[in-house]
């Protein structure tokens, strides 16, 4: 089962950040059809979660699966699946890094790949993680062990770039207000638990009864920018596309617009179609040949019934690129740019509307 999804509930019945846990399997079957499972294929899953596509993928006769998560609990889940599959390769890395695998595992060229983008409910239950403000934890949101906090970002990031983070990434129309009473009331103390942010979110930004809690984009665009999640899947399809075999299939699933457009721009533009990029190519130059082919119509989203069964699966979008023989293009760190948000000492972008 695919456990991955955008968000969660918070207390009340509030959604969470980024949206509900996704307990059932959203797109599953049409992912899996997508990837065109052959015999003795060798395919990636980059979000490994609880490993519901991964153990799919190995039923299918002789497949080799190299399965990835930068979180070491998913990881450790997992342990007893790769200890009884020896078709199965299980990495604690970030899919970001999935060339480094492929070259540290001699990989050959891959038959598939497949992302499920989002945060796992595993993740979200455990307060020791601060991915949610339904308990009462430290306001950390790393999916791996290291690396910046959520309490560094709200501590230490100056107004300008506080705002810009939760406009940017939370589509956070208050992002100016948000940020301005972070900064005046981490004079007195520093913010150190979910509880403690989401209590001030919501004395200055009250909600109306059937709102989400008003700290909920807040909390999605901390967590983005902790874990640099929209950098993090611009580099996994720039490396889908170097390590895909000629036909060899990328299956994406996202759960919210940014990441949505980030994919479609990416495979719209190694396609030939739309700006998708373009403009980051220099003056003149022509566009190189495309590296991949849309299948069918897309994006392919929950049919009406399962989004009746399931009401997390509404926000769900697929979208599916066909390797061709085209050498990749070469990677694009203007692209990867515009995508971010500079904060921290860096230069930062326009700063963020009023709110």
């Amino acid at each position: 089962m695919s456990d991955r999804g955008p968000g969660d509930h918070s207390q009340g019945g509030h959604p969470a950040a980024g949206g509900p846990i996704r307990h059932h399997p959203v797109l599953r079957e049409e992912a899996l059809a997508s990837l065109v499972l052959r015999d003795g294929g060798c395919y990636v899953d980059g979000t490994f979660g609880a490993g519901g596509y991964t153990r799919s993928m190995l039923h299918h006769p002789g497949t080799r699966v190299v399965a990835l998560d930068r979180d070491p609990t998913a990881i450790a889940g997992g342990a007893a699946l790769a200890a009884a599959e020896p078709r199965l390769t299980l990495v604690e890395a970030r899919f970001a890094t999935l060339g480094d695998v492929a070259e540290q595992l001699a990989l050959p060229p891959l038959d598939g790949v497949v992302l499920d983008i989002g945060v796992s409910s595993m993740q979200f239950d455990q307060a020791e993680r601060g991915f949610s403000f339904r308990f009462e934890g430290p306001l950390d949101m790393r999916m791996g062990g290291d690396g910046t906090t959520a309490a560094d970002i709200v501590n230490g990031a100056d107004e300008g770039d506080l705002a810009d983070i939760l406009f940017r990434y939370g589509d956070e129309r208050a992002s100016r207000r948000i940020a301005r009473a972070i900064c005046f009331d981490r004079k007195s103390a520093p913010f150190t638990s979910t509880r403690q942010l989401a209590e001030m979110i919501a004395r200055v930004m009250p909600g109306k009864p059937g709102d989400i809690h008003p700290a909920t984009r807040t909390f999605q665009a901390l967590r983005i920018a902790v874990n640099d999640e929209l950098g993090e899947l611009h580099d996994a399809l720039e490396a889908a596309e170097r390590l895909l075999a000629p036909e060899g299939r990328l299956a994406v699933v996202t759960f919210h617009s940014l990441e949505d457009r980030i994919v479609k721009r990416f495979l719209q533009a190694r396609a030939g179609r739309g700006e998708g990029g373009s403009r980051h190519l220099p003056a003149g130059a022509a566009r190189p040949p495309a590296t991949f082919a849309l299948p069918g119509r897309q994006p392919v989203v929950p049919s009406a019934a399962e989004v009746e069964a399931n009401p997390r699966a509404r926000s769900a979008k697929l979208r599916v690129g066909a390797r061709t023989a085209a050498p990749a293009w070469t990677p694009d760190p203007a692209a990867r740019a515009a995508v971010t948000v500079a904060w921290a000492g860096r230069a930062a972008p326009p700063s963020a509307r009023k709110g």
